[in-house]
């Protein structure tokens, strides 16, 4: 066999492939050298600068971002200073050395004092019901003023600062009229449920739940918790009305298993101190051949159109 003695293609490219690879990283070092020293020559701060300097790269241009304007609103609700203010505002009179007087002046210097008999009624208690913000910190506050024998509503312009650390009522309290009555909505419990298991089961888990009648646990679904009010509220509970919003909850007979409905309770409880009309919605599922409690709400905007004396 015969083998050839002279040298790959490749070889002979590869020697000088390398040596040019070679003259260029040399040309590279002294270029980095003669950088280095003629930032010595500059000075240490260009030495640094020399040395630190990243090699130049193409980075893209960021994307043009949105510029935002930060909007600062006031977040303190000055509503409880301007209950304070109308408080003191009431019981104050032309003397302005009394404490009431001191006390309004304090928080709203250039809002005149009432002039009132030294027989005028004071109120009770000053509440305040509405606060609405507006531009630039300022508020308007609606307060109540609970007297013996009637409640007088109050609007104040105040300004707060945002963390609250500094509040004026700008000019003096509007005596303005109470809300007016609000339309209700349609009912939302239109069928009437009379008397039978499910206004059975309804009465005695409310009986166990505020009179502490019974254990409340044995009337929950599985899966529900739900602890009675402690100490009991009443001695007596009984149920007044009861309506519903599907018909299968007015039935004479529990329905099959699984099935959902929804009841709002109206119960009279009676107690030591007196009496209380309460409402209660129930959520019951049938299971075995008796309703259950399956959730309780308290204070929704539910209405009944059905009722059962």
């Amino acid at each position: 066999m015969f083998r050839s003695t002279s040298p790959p293609t490749g070889a002979t490219k590869r020697p000088a492939a390398a040596g040019l690879a070679l003259t260029r990283m040399r040309r590279r070092v002294q270029f980095g050298r003669a950088g280095v020293w003629a930032a010595l020559a500059a000075g240490p701060l260009a030495l640094a600068v020399a040395v630190g300097r990243p090699s130049p790269t193409v980075a893209a241009s960021p994307e043009p971002r949105e510029q935002r304007t930060a909007q600062t609103t006031s977040v303190a609700d000055p509503s409880d200073y301007v209950a304070e203010f109308v408080d003191a505002w009431l019981r104050s009179s032309d003397d302005a050395s009394s404490a009431a007087s001191r006390r309004a002046q304090a928080m709203a210097p250039d809002v005149p004092l009432p002039s009132l008999d030294e027989d005028a009624p004071t109120p009770r208690r000053v509440t305040p019901v509405r606060s609405a913000p507006r531009e630039g910190g300022r508020w308007s506050v609606t307060v109540a003023a609970q007297y013996a024998d009637a409640v007088r509503y109050f609007a104040v312009p105040a300004i707060i600062a945002a963390d609250g650390g500094s509040f004026a009522v700008t000019t003096a309290p509007a005596l303005v009229a109470a809300p007016s009555e609000h339309p209700l909505p349609e009912p939302t419990y239109k069928v009437t449920v009379e008397e039978g298991p499910l206004t059975a089961t309804a009465g005695e888990f409310l009986a166990a739940y505020l009179a502490g009648r019974g254990e409340v646990a044995r009337y929950l679904a599985p899966g529900v918790k739900l602890s009675a009010v402690s100490p009991a509220a009443a001695t007596s509970v009984e149920v007044e009305e009861v309506s519903a919003r599907e018909e299968s909850a007015a039935g004479e007979r529990v329905p099959r298993d699984g099935t959902r409905v929804h009841v709002l309770v109206t119960v009279e409880a009676r107690g030591k101190s007196g009496r209380w009309p309460l409402a209660y919605e129930l959520t019951l599922t049938a299971r075995g051949g008796r309703w259950e409690i399956a959730a309780l709400e308290a204070g929704t905007t539910a209405t009944a159109g059905g009722a059962r004396r």
